[in-house]
């Protein structure tokens, strides 16, 4: 069963936060229910949000569909994908700083051991990183 607990938080704060402050970004590391590591980027000089839009834009040409242009201000990463999707639109200093992000995430002994094949899901943490929030968006600094 998942499980992330206080003094894990403490081994994986300074790296986050080496990385943040590496990229510019100011943030907060939470646990959720005691088993999610959660990253909250609050503000930085990255601008999200329109490399979020490239990768929208590009998924709907490829599929043939109508791109629909709307505002966001908070969105979450995909640990698997986000990465690979932003070298692909050419917003390569994103996809180093969630390279590197999810790999200080990961330094508190983080292992997935997941079979979907056969429904067994064992994993030693989970990980979220949300930049912004419903309430309060994420603000591009310049």
């Amino acid at each position: 069963m998942a499980y992330f607990s206080k003094d894990d938080k403490a081994k994986v704060a300074p790296l986050i936060k080496a990385v943040l402050g590496k990229y510019g970004l100011k943030g907060s590391i939470s646990i959720r229910h005691h088993m999610s590591l959660v990253v909250t980027i609050k503000s930085g000089k990255l601008n999200f949000m329109e490399a979020d839009r490239k990768i929208q834009e590009r998924d709907c040409m490829r599929k043939g569909h109508v791109l629909e242009i709307y505002n966001r201000d908070h969105l979450s990463a995909n640990q698997y994908h986000s990465a690979e999707g932003h070298r692909e639109v050419k917003e390569n200093t994103i996809a180093d700083f969630y390279d590197e992000l999810f790999t200080a995430m990961k330094s508190a002994g983080w292992f997935d051991k997941s079979d979907i094949m056969t429904d067994y899901f064992h994993t030693a943490y989970y990980m979220d990183v949300n930049i912004g929030k419903w309430d309060r968006p994420y603000v591009l600094e310049r």
